[in-house]
């Protein structure tokens, strides 16, 4: 009975840290792709420049793919020594995540407002060469959420010291009209318009939160009883 209920336990575990794994292995493929396709598309923030969604892609997948492996060979094999690298690995990210997620809460008002600090700085590097992956960035946003600067279309202005404004911030969108002054160019900024959609969204957020942390959960305590079930069976062996 007590042979059956490891069995399961280490299937289940093997089972879901495959999956674990192969979602891994699909994001690592795409961060790849994009980071070789894109370049350093989604890159807004001048201050960190490496935190484009390619390499934010490629890093989560890569911490993805390793934890499924960890847990996919522990439960396997059956080895004690994986099996606690799993479960300390999952308890390094659930703390990580706990942590930052009370230092957003705490210095929530701080956090947006550097945020839009660095944002308009790097508006500044919009025309500038060597930053293709920011203005890109800069033009998908704005074409696709109807909205023009981090605040306001005024931001541009203020960035570049000229009443100039990219093409993607008209309604009407057509070669050179943000050169012109009298187009019609959307009024709220995109960082309003984020915000607005996160208001929308909390309740998803926080349901796809709830379902990672709860996968976290089973993942930590599959691996313990695997692990307490494989030592007391290697106690009665040696006794």
């Amino acid at each position: 009975m007590a042979r059956g209920c490891v069995c399961c336990v280490k299937y289940m575990l093997f089972l879901f840290n495959l999956l674990f794994w192969l979602s891994g292995c699909g994001l690592l493929g795409v961060g790849v792709w994009l980071s070789v396709s894109q370049g350093s598309f989604a890159t807004l923030s001048p201050s960190f420049p490496s935190l484009s969604a390619a390499n934010l892609v490629v890093t989560l997948g890569t911490v993805v793919m390793v934890t499924g492996f960890l847990g996919c060979l522990g439960s396997i094999k059956e080895n004690k020594c994986l099996l606690l690298s799993f479960f300390i690995v999952l308890l390094i990210i659930l703390l990580a995540e706990l942590i930052l997620l009370i230092l957003f809460f705490v210095y929530t008002d701080k956090v947006s407002d550097n945020a839009r600090r660095d944002l308009k700085d790097g508006l500044v590097l919009y025309n500038t060469d060597n930053n293709a992956g920011l203005r890109e960035a800069w033009d998908t946003i704005q074409e696709e959420w109807h909205c023009c600067g981090v605040m306001s279309y005024n931001d541009w202005y203020a960035a570049q010291q000229v009443s100039v404004v990219p093409d993607t911030c008209c309604q009407i969108i057509h070669a050179g009209c943000g050169h012109n002054a009298s187009n019609a160019f959307w009024t709220r900024g995109c960082y309003e318009k984020v915000e607005e959609w996160l208001d929308d969204n909390k309740h998803l957020l926080g349901t796809i939160a709830m379902c990672v942390l709860v996968v976290q959960l089973l993942g930590m305590a599959f691996s313990m009883t695997l692990y307490q079930q494989i030592h007391r069976a290697a106690k009665k062996y040696e006794a």
